[in-house]
């Protein structure tokens, strides 16, 4: 950190090293994403307690999902315009950003699902990177190996944790988003992107960042016990005691869908 009066010229500097340039798969937390959308070639969000999730779920089913500000009061006009389901309160009774209600709903075909993180995130990157895709634990591995068999080698990848919020509005990192960006540079790893080796030591990561080989680390640690590790984080604790505990489930599917889900005309879609 830079102190008050510092040198403009080391402000530079130091924010410079905040974007992760010389990696081509990096990580970055929600507020901060723009920090690593330099040059990127997709944008990655990981919001897995609940709105990935329910990306996923809702592909699964053949649906497309139209991402919306959270609360705006337009949300009922939108959802109308583009002839769609509007997603409301979980303690409304019908879709909401709840996976189980989404698995459970009798048609599905397009959704409005207003989120506070992983929407506005999608808007946001929307705006400044070509392509932007939602990963949950569901279909971490999927997209990676679409990445791996779609995109150049050298393709740039910034992989945007989203995180919560605290009531003042700053982050509250969210260990089940590092896990779910984790299981998804896992993936990226396995299926040979930027070369990554684990056994060459340094030259082998060249192309991840240390955030992202540290989120691939807390996915691998977690994943021998995945659901607990969701039931247990404050995120998790939180739904279970609203009486979600079934989002919680669904969440934990690891690598349950094939629905890559990529953004493109305001809804997320198959590619």
């Amino acid at each position: 950190m830079n102190a008050p009066g510092s040198n403009p010229r080391h402000t530079r500097t130091a924010n410079a090293a905040h974007w992760q340039l010389p990696y081509t798969v990096r990580l970055e937390w929600g507020p901060a994403a723009q920090a690593i959308t330099s040059g990127a070639d997709l944008a990655v969000v990981v919001d897995v307690l609940s709105f990935t999730t329910c990306v996923s779920v809702a592909l699964d089913r053949g649906a497309e999902v139209l991402p919306y500000p959270w609360k705006d009061t337009s949300a009922e006009d939108f959802a109308a315009h583009h002839g769609a389901q509007l997603a409301g309160p979980r303690d409304g009774g019908g879709l909401s950003l709840s996976p189980a209600s989404l698995r459970a709903a009798d048609s599905l075909g397009r959704v409005v699902l207003p989120s506070p993180n992983g929407s506005s995130l999608s808007h946001q990157l929307a705006a400044e990177v070509p392509r932007v895709a939602a990963v949950s634990l569901r279909n971490a591995a999927a997209t990676a190996e679409w990445v791996a068999a779609t995109l150049p080698e050298d393709a740039v990848i910034a992989v945007v944790a989203a995180g919560e919020r605290w009531h003042d509005g700053t982050l509250r990192p969210a260990v089940e988003d590092q896990i779910g960006a984790g299981a998804f540079i896992a993936g990226l790893a396995a299926a040979g992107k930027g070369g990554y080796d684990a056994d060459e030591g340094r030259e082998g990561r060249h192309g991840y960042s240390p955030e992202a080989v540290a989120a691939m680390a807390v996915f691998e640690a977690a994943e021998p016990r995945l659901r607990d590790m969701l039931y247990g984080c404050a995120s998790g604790r939180e739904l279970v005691g609203a009486g979600y505990a079934a989002d919680v489930d669904i969440a934990a599917e690891l690598d349950d869908s094939d629905s890559v889900a990529l953004l493109g005309g305001g809804a997320f879609r198959r590619p």
